[in-house]
C-alpha cells in the first residue's frame, strides 16, 4: 500500500508527504531524520492519511495536498475520508 499523509508540526504548520508506512514515517520525522522542513519544527503528529494502491496515485495526492490552504488541510484532517484510525489500528 501507498499513503499520502499530513503531519502537524510544533509551530502548527502542516507538512504533506508520501510513504509506504506513515506511522514509521512520523517516527522518522520526530527523530530529526525526516524532511528538512520538519527538523526545526519538532515534535510532529500524524493527523491525516489516505490509502492508495499505486505509488503514482499517492504522490499525485501528496502534491494536491501541498496546494491546499492551511484551513483546507485542517478541514480535511477532520473529514470522514481520513484513514488515520484505520492505520493506527493496524499496528
Amino acid at each position: 500500500m501507498h499513503y499520502a499523509y499530513m503531519i502537524r508540526c510544533a509551530d502548527n504548520t502542516i507538512y504533506s508527504g508520501y510513504s509506504t508506512d506513515p506511522i514509521h514515517r512520523e517516527q522518522v520525522h520526530n527523530s530529526g531524520k525526516g524532511a528538512k522542513y520538519t527538523r526545526n519544527r519538532l515534535p510532529v503528529e500524524l493527523i491525516y492519511v489516505e490509502i492508495f494502491e499505486s505509488k503514482s496515485d499517492a504522490m499525485k495526492r501528496e502534491w494536491a495536498l501541498k496546494q491546499l490552504t492551511h484551513s483546507q488541510k485542517e478541514e480535511l484532517a477532520k473529514s470522514e475520508i481520513n484513514c488515520i484510525a484505520q492505520i493506527r489500528n493496524n499496528i
